[in-house]
């Protein structure tokens, strides 16, 4: 079979699943449609490199998160600072120390991540986080990937991906708190 009819029936089997993966890594239809064309482009150029040890899809999903890293890099580089001024006083001490607090679930952890209206509201706020939080959050703590192997990958300091997950969770818990545990 030619490189051109191997790409094709490539893209015939591999663009939903590479697509449901870029969609939720990046949030966004169009993003993850550029995405996935980048690496199909990426292949295409590189197929000659293509030794046939791993299966084609291993292959594209790590053309996939490449091409998710460097979407992220651009992006980590052009977006402004968030302020979290409504966190911290002029001293820099905690507002409100609430968010020191623990919740009152009292043993109900495991039946609280098996809540699908509580994961519904969990994921509706991630979704309310900075993009470039986002995908650190989702990295570090959903893929379970390595603090360094994080870093490497969207080219961000550990101490700054450090202070990144420490807002995402600060925010996070204002969501949570804000939208499931002030209902109950």
């Amino acid at each position: 079979m030619m490189k051109n009819e191997i790409l094709k029936s490539w893209i015939e089997q591999y663009s939903a699943p590479l697509l449901k993966k870029a969609l939720y890594m990046l949030s966004n239809k169009e993003d993850a449609q550029d995405v996935v064309q980048e690496v199909f482009l990426a292949a295409f150029s590189s197929y000659d490199s293509f030794e046939g040890k791993s299966q084609p899809l291993t292959w594209l999903m790590a053309i996939l998160n490449r091409k998710i890293a460097d979407f992220y890099r651009k992006k980590y580089k052009s977006e402004p600072n968030i302020r979290l001024d409504h966190f911290f006083d002029e001293t820099g001490s905690w507002k409100n120390n609430d968010v020191l607090n623990d919740w009152d679930v009292s043993g109900k952890e495991s039946e609280l991540l098996d809540d699908r209206d509580f994961n519904k509201t969990l994921e509706e706020c991630i979704e309310e986080l900075p993009s470039r939080w986002k995908i650190l959050l989702k990295m570090y703590y959903i893929e379970e990937k390595k603090a360094p192997d994080v870093s490497q990958e969207l080219n961000v300091s550990t101490t700054n991906l450090w202070k990144i997950l420490q807002r995402s969770r600060m925010q996070l818990r204002e969501c949570l708190e804000f939208n499931w545990f002030s209902r109950s």
